[in-house]
C-alpha cells in the first residue's frame, strides 16, 4: 500500500469515537494532533476515524496528512503538494469520507487519476478503510461493460482516469448533479499525459461542484482555469531534501558505446540479484533492452502504457512477489506504484527534466529504506547540471556472474473477485489440491476477473500437474504458469 504510510502524529488516548460531535485539529508547536473522534453526521454512519485507521493497521497521521484535514474541514478548495510516496492517499481519502453520506444512493465524489494503477491503489485503500461505502474503479484496458454494471447502482465514490470518466460521462452511465467533491491525484501528471481536453470535459460536466483537492507532488504548474478553483489554500510539503543524501546514494558508470546495453548487463551482474527499476525514454528502447537482456541471461519483466491491463498487472505482480528483480520501463512506473524495498534506480536514459529525476528515484530510498540511482552515460553525454550531490563514478568487473535465477515464479488464475474468489480460496485449493506448503505460497494478487499468486519455482511444476483437472469454487478454470 503505496501511499498509506505511519507518521509523527499520534491517536490522542481516550477519545471515544462514538460521543464526540465532531473531528477537531489542534496545533501544537510544530506537529498538528489530531482528536480523532467523528466524521460529520457521524449518527448515520457506521464508523470513524479510529476503526478506518485500524483497518488500515496504522495508529498514526503524519503532519502532512493531519494539515490537510485540518484545511479540508475550512471552506475552499485545497491544493497538496507532497513528495510522492509521503501518504498523499490518505491525506485526501479521510477527510473525503466526512463528506460522504451513506444514506444517499447516488454518487457523490469523483477522483480523476493519471493512471490506471494509481485508480487501482486508491480503490483498494478505500475498500481496506472497511467504511461499507460503494466505490468503482473506471480505466481502459478492460471491458466497458464491467463498469457499466457497477454503475448501474451508483457508487458513492467513483475513481478512474480521464479517458475511461468522460467515455461514461458521454454514455450517460454517471449520476452527475450528485457529485460534490472532486479530487484530481497527481493533476500535474494528468496534465502532462496530454490529458486535458478530456478534464475539461469532466469537470465542465459536473454542476454543482463543492469542495475540489488537488494533489502534486512537484509545485512549479500552473492550474488551468477550467479546474475553477475558489478560495483555494495551498498546503506545500515539499522540500529539497525529501531524499538526503544519507538515504538515496547517486552513482554514475560510463558506457563505451552509444548503445548501453552490454555495460546495464554487466552492471546489473555486479549489483547481483538486488531488486532495480531500470527507467527508458521511450517505450520501443524498454521492450528492446528487455528482450537483450533476457537474451543474456537476465530474468526481467518490461511495463509501459502501451500494454494491455492484464500485461500490465503481470508483470508489476512478477516484480513486487519476487519472480523477477529487474523491471524495464517507461517513466509510468516513476509515480504511483505500490512496489516495497527497490534498491537500485537505473537511469539507462537521462531523464529530461529534474523533476522526472526526482520522481523516478522516489521509487527507492523510501521512509527508513536506503537506495541508489545510477546514470549510465555514454561517451557524449555528461551529468545534468540540475544534479548537484557528489556522484561516485562506478567500476564493474567486465565478468561478474550471471545474478541468481529467482527463488518464485508466478501462476496465472483465470478467476478473481467477480467470481467470487479470494485469497483464502487460493491458499486453501493450492494447499489442499495441490499439495503446497504454507511456506511454498508467496504474495496472492486477485484482481476482477484473474488472479496472481506466486509458488516455489521448485514446486510449480508438481503442483500444475496435480491441479490441472480441479475446480475452484465447483469451476474449472484456466491455470498456468503467468506470461
Amino acid at each position: 500500500m503505496d501511499d498509506v504510510l505511519p507518521g509523527t502524529v499520534p491517536l490522542p488516548d481516550g477519545c471515544d469515537a462514538t460521543k464526540a460531535p465532531a473531528c477537531t485539529v489542534a496545533r501544537t508547536n510544530t506537529a498538528l494532533r489530531i482528536k480523532f473522534c467523528t466524521f460529520a453526521a457521524m449518527q448515520q454512519k457506521t464508523y470513524s476515524i479510529e476503526t478506518v485507521l485500524s483497518n488500515l493497521k496504522i495508529d498514526a497521521l503524519n503532519e502532512m496528512q493531519a494539515a490537510s484535514m485540518e484545511a479540508n474541514q475550512q471552506e475552499g478548495d485545497v491544493v497538496l503538494l507532497s513528495a510522492t510516496g509521503s501518504g498523499k492517499t490518505l491525506a485526501f481519502l479521510l477527510p473525503l469520507l466526512q463528506l460522504l453520506d451513506g444514506s444517499k444512493k447516488q454518487t457523490q465524489a469523483m477522483i480523476i487519476v493519471p493512471s490506471r494503477e494509481l485508480a487501482q491503489q486508491i480503490e483498494d485503500v478505500f475498500k481496506q478503510m472497511g467504511t461499507g461505502l460503494k466505490i468503482t474503479c473506471c480505466y481502459g484496458g478492460h471491458k466497458r461493460e464491467t463498469e457499466e454494471n457497477n454503475l448501474i447502482q451508483p457508487p458513492a465514490l467513483l475513481v478512474g482516469t480521464p479517458g475511461r470518466l468522460a467515455d461514461h460521462i458521454r454514455r450517460g452511465n454517471i449520476t452527475l448533479p450528485s457529485i460534490e467533491t472532486l479530487v484530481l491525484d497527481e493533476f500535474d501528471k494528468s496534465l502532462e499525459f496530454g490529458f486535458t481536453e478530456e478534464m475539461s470535459f469532466i469537470i465542465g460536466s459536473l454542476p454543482n461542484i463543492k469542495k475540489r483537492i488537488l494533489t502534486s507532488a512537484t509545485e512549479a504548474v500552473d492550474v488551468p482555469g477550467f479546474i475553477g478553483l475558489n478560495n483555494a489554500r495551498q498546503l506545500n510539503f515539499l522540500s529539497d531534501d525529501e531524499l538526503p543524501a544519507e538515504k538515496l546514494a547517486v552513482q554514475s558508470i560510463l558506457s563505451g558505446e552509444k548503445d548501453k546495453v552490454d555495460t546495464l548487463f554487466k552492471l546489473l551482474c555486479y549489483l547481483g540479484d538486488r531488486s532495480a527499476i531500470v527507467f527508458c525514454n521511450h517505450r520501443e528502447s524498454v521492450e528492446r533492452t528487455s528482450t537483450l537482456l533476457a537474451q543474456k541471461g537476465i530474468v526481467n519483466e518490461f511495463y509501459h502504457g502501451a500494454m494491455e491491463q492484464q500485461e500490465r498487472d503481470s508483470a508489476l505482480c512478477k516484480f513486487r512477489n519476487g519472480s523477477t528483480n529487474v523491471l524495464i520501463t517507461t517513466d509510468l512506473a516513476a509515480r504511483g506504484l505500490d512496489i516495497p524495498n527497490i534498491r537500485y534506480i537505473i537511469h539507462y536514459h537521462l531523464p529530461h527534466t529534474e523533476e522526472i529525476f526526482t520522481h523516478r528515484n522516489g521509487r527507492t530510498a523510501r521512509m527508513d529504506a536506503t537506495g541508489t540511482a545510477i546514470l549510465i552515460l555514454s561517451s557524449e553525454e555528461k551529468i545534468p547540471s540540475y544534479i548537484n550531490v557528489d556522484v561516485e563514478q562506478l567500476n564493474v568487473p567486465e565478468n561478474s556472474p550471471l545474478p541468481d535465477k529467482p527463488k518464485w515464479s508466478t501462476l496465472f488464475i483465470a478467476a478473481g473477485k467477480k467470481d467470487k474468489v479470494n485469497k483464502i480460496d487460493i491458499v486453501g485449493f493450492l494447499s489442499n489440491k495441490g499439495q503446497l506448503k504454507k511456506e511454498d505460497i508467496g504474495l496472492i494478487e486477485v484482481k476482477d476477473f484473474f488472479s496472481f499468486v506466486a509458488v516455489r519455482k521448485l514446486k510449480v511444476g508438481h503442483a500444475l500437474q496435480l491441479i490441472k483437472n480441479e475446480r475452484i469454487k465447483n469451476k474449472k478454470v484456466k491455470i498456468e504458469v503467468a506470461k
